[in-house]
């Protein structure tokens, strides 16, 4: 009796029986957890309290909110880009003079050590006015917490490039913080290959993020283009001056990098109701949403982080 033969037809028979309900699939690396989601919200929370005073540059409450982000950087082993995290720089607006400060993070690419992408978002908002305080959650504690998220994804998914994590101050007084980050860059301008501007990402009626400035770039267009579309938002284009929408090239802190002609990609939602108005709260974000948008946005940042971004 051949043993081999009969051996080989019972393996053959016992692999082609169905097995489907012992079969458990594996999560592919798209899905992984980028970061806590319990933590973005509370850290939005957090920022867009009253405790934080709006955050308007040179007061009390920005100075608490620097502090809270140098703290955050920390924990999540973020160094600083420079000797310290604060970049501190002077302007005048509206005839009084402002003390304004940039907080800087850095991580170290595996693979473009020397080659950076700017992560970057607000931390600054419009105070305390007529009584009321603007605490400007979607406006921009949700693009700053985005960059918590960004940093907690780094500690176990080191980029290739080189980031630098930018809360910029004073984007609402001219983006005054930015300017002054590109003006007096601590890396050589050339060596940016890309900013991504995080600004008002958490709530959209209409489960709408755009992703601005494709069209100054023909590699951003096609990777927006061809990016695989969440099932929960929709990532468009649009809004810079192409599609009879309003132009928002030079609406935030990556109008200051378009300006040096590097390429940026700006992430935010269509105004609403409580845009620049003291209703800009914590509890009118829509987390499901702001959660999404982050996700998507990390998911956009990996596939630009494999590449080489052609000016």
């Amino acid at each position: 009796m051949n043993y081999k033969i009969i051996t080989l037809g019972i393996l053959f028979f016992l692999l082609s029986i169905p097995c489907n309900a012992q079969t458990v699939p594996q999560k592919s690396s798209e899905n992984q957890a980028y970061f806590d989601e319990d933590q973005l919200l509370q850290h939005i929370k957090i920022l867009s309290s009253d405790e934080f005073e709006g955050r308007r540059t040179g007061t009390r409450g920005s100075t608490k909110a620097r502090e809270y982000i140098i703290n955050q950087f920390q924990k999540l082993k973020v160094f600083p880009l420079g000797k310290t995290f604060e970049q501190d720089f002077t302007f005048t607006s509206g005839g009084k003079m402002y003390n304004g400060v940039n907080v800087l993070g850095f991580v170290k690419g595996t693979d473009f050590p020397y080659k950076y992408i700017v992560i970057s978002a607000h931390y600054d908002h419009e105070g305390i006015q007529n009584g009321e305080i603007y605490n400007g959650a979607d406006d921009d504690a949700s693009g700053v917490s985005a960059l918590f998220a960004f940093a907690e994804y780094f500690k176990n998914n080191p980029p290739k490039h080189s980031v630098i994590l930018a809360a910029f101050d004073s984007e609402e007084l001219g983006l005054k913080g930015s300017k002054y980050f590109v003006n007096n860059s601590i890396v050589p301008l050339y060596y940016i290959q890309v900013n991504l501007n995080m600004d008002m990402i958490s709530r959209s009626d209409k489960n709408e993020l755009f992703a601005v400035g494709t069209c100054y770039n023909a590699t951003l267009k096609n990777l927006i283009l061809n990016f695989n579309q969440s099932e929960k938002l929709s990532l468009l284009t649009g809004h810079d001056g192409k599609d009879g929408k309003e132009n928002w090239t030079n609406s935030s802190d990556h109008g200051s990098f378009h300006k040096k002609k590097i390429p940026f990609l700006y992430f935010g939602v269509e105004d609403h109701k409580d845009y620049h108005r003291p209703t800009d709260d914590y509890e009118n974000i829509h987390p499901e949403f702001f959660i999404e948008a982050v996700n998507v946005i990390i998911s956009v940042f990996r596939k630009l982080d494999v590449i080489q971004l052609k000016k």
